[in-house]
């Protein structure tokens, strides 16, 4: 067992000493990429901030996304210009913060006779690529399918396909990354930690805060309550906050599958499908397909959500329908399912509900302000999240906008990944390439810091499973707030893939054993 003494950080789970000694500037509940982004740019313009969430960062919707960071071309379909160029901007902005999680990606569309006509997505991809002007990334091409690699894996009555650009991301990752430069920049971030009751009072909102894992209760202070709840948005103003007014809020169940690689090819395909939607199949971890997504209404518990039967039949009769090798259910490795609290326009279908952002301000002159997030979506979370403090602006003091030219922890990469790649490869020689460079996909610059935690120089510790190494789990623990296994195989990382139940059980033994160790360090 690694020793407590060989850690020389930690981001407890549970406070040391009351957090009620402070008076926060900001107080947020939900640690997703909304509540992590606003508490992010909030630290590093001076405030103080206090983040709460009641599970693992990002456990919920915030790592439950299609794992793109794109301009949303279907948006174009209901006249959505202004967020398909607010998304398509942030496209830029993400990639050069984030490099090592955020990469370009290059898709293809096959025209399907019947459907959407040529003409139109020709004019609805040159429209995407006037929005996104100036932009780094290649613009749309035609290609003849049966003269590319990428017709092989169709049928072959599919004979023509437009391909463009966006990005792919490791949307945990992100959220993570978000949290990690908060904490940097002065902000409390606690996750495991549930807000039971908020109360305005005299001019501050007095939180409730009780641990997950022991249900100790605390109190806290601040001057901002910011509701980031997500899907629990509602549950939050009703049973927390103690409001009477219903939250305008649609949810809506996104499920995925994965299954066993598709092509061989890089490029993801995004497929028209008779009923309008479209369904992306995307190259993931090396050995898969990621395929998705559904949508739905949903009235359930969020944190309940998972791919039926009918979703799942839904994306494999929609695969098979293009592929030249069909799939079915047996085909399926692994599903997850995300609930999006979308903001309630009253669109007739869930696909038609607009992913656009909405902050509703509530701070009439004798209460502390109450901001609630509803909508928004992934790439768009940093403008969101400047929205949002440009809302707070009459009532903080705090400096301008800094987060478009700031990097994310990890991301200073430029000219640097051959030098790191062969730092790694002579600390670690027992490391395989394929290793290094999950090592330099995942953390940046910050796997240098998995050296901190080996058991002596070079030496990683034994393995759970795949490539999982002892160090890597505890640099998690301490640096990323992991707790469970769950939290390792699903979020930070995606090993679970490759992980037997066995492994897996032995993992989440190790993790409780040296929690103790995280807890005293």
């Amino acid at each position: 067992m690694i020793l407590a003494t060989t850690f020389p950080t930690f981001q407890e789970h549970v406070p040391r000493r009351p957090v009620s000694d402070i008076i926060y500037d900001i107080a947020v509940i939900g640690g997703g990429i909304n509540g992590c982004g606003i508490a992010r740019d909030a630290a590093g313009r001076g405030l103080t901030v206090l983040l709460c969430e009641c599970g693992d960062l990002g456990a919920a919707t915030s790592s439950a996304s299609t794992k793109l960071i794109h301009g949303g071309l279907r948006y174009l379909e209901y006249g959505k210009l202004r967020l398909v160029r607010e998304a398509l901007a942030e496209r830029e902005v993400l990639l050069r913060a984030a490099p090592h999680i955020i990469r370009p990606l290059r898709l293809l569309l096959p025209h399907q006779s019947g459907l959407r006509p040529r003409w139109l997505l020709r004019l609805g991809l040159l429209v995407y690529d006037h929005l996104g002007r100036g932009h780094t990334l290649p613009p749309t091409r035609s290609i003849e399918l049966r003269n590319d690699p990428a017709g092989r894996a169709l049928k072959p009555d599919f004979e023509f396909a437009f391909e463009y650009s966006d990005c792919r991301v490791d949307d945990a990752r992100l959220v993570i990354l978000n949290a990690l430069d908060a904490r940097a920049r002065g902000a409390t971030i606690r996750s495991r930690t549930r807000c039971v009751a908020a109360e305005c009072q005299a001019g501050l909102w007095n939180l409730t805060l009780e641990c997950a894992d022991t249900a100790a209760r605390w109190s806290a202070t601040a001057r901002v309550l910011i509701n980031a709840s997500g899907p629990w948005i509602g549950s939050v103003m009703r049973q927390v906050i103690g409001s009477r007014r219903p939250a305008p809020v649609r949810l809506v169940k996104g499920s995925h599958i994965v299954v066993k690689r598709l092509f061989e090819h890089d490029r993801a395909y995004m497929l028209q499908n008779p009923d309008g939607r479209l369904v992306f199949a995307i190259p993931y971890e090396r050995d898969f397909t990621l395929i998705g997504t559904t949508e739905q209404d949903y009235a359930g518990d969020p944190s309940a959500a998972a791919a039926d039967a009918s979703e799942i039949s839904y994306l494999c009769e929609t695969i098979s329908s293009y592929f030249r090798t069909p799939i079915g259910p047996d085909a399926v490795v692994w599903t997850y399912s995300g609930v999006r609290p979308l903001y309630d326009d009253g669109a007739s279908k869930a696909q038609q509900a607009t992913r656009d952002y909405v902050l509703e301000l509530d701070a009439p002159q004798d209460r502390a302000p109450l901001l609630n997030i509803l909508g928004g979506k992934i790439t768009t979370y940093r403008r969101l999240a400047e929205a949002a403090l440009a809302r707070l602006a009459p009532y903080l003091p705090m400096r301008g906008p800094w987060t478009a030219t700031a990097q994310l922890p990890g991301g200073d990469l430029e000219g640097c990944v051959g030098e790191l790649r062969r730092s790694l490869q002579a600390t670690y020689p027992a490391l395989g390439q394929a290793h290094v460079e999950r090592f330099i996909q995942s953390y940046g610059t910050r796997a240098l810091l998995l050296e901190k935690y080996a058991r002596r120089p070079g030496d990683l510790g034994q393995r759970f499973g795949h490539d999982l190494t002892e160090a890597e789990v505890a640099y998690l623990m301490h640096e990323e707030w992991a707790y469970e296994a769950s939290d390792v195989l699903w979020r930070r990382t995606k090993l679970g893939l490759w992980f037997g139940a066995a492994d897996a059980s032995r993992l989440d033994s190790w993790m409780a054993r040296n929690r103790a160790a995280v807890a005293a360090a």
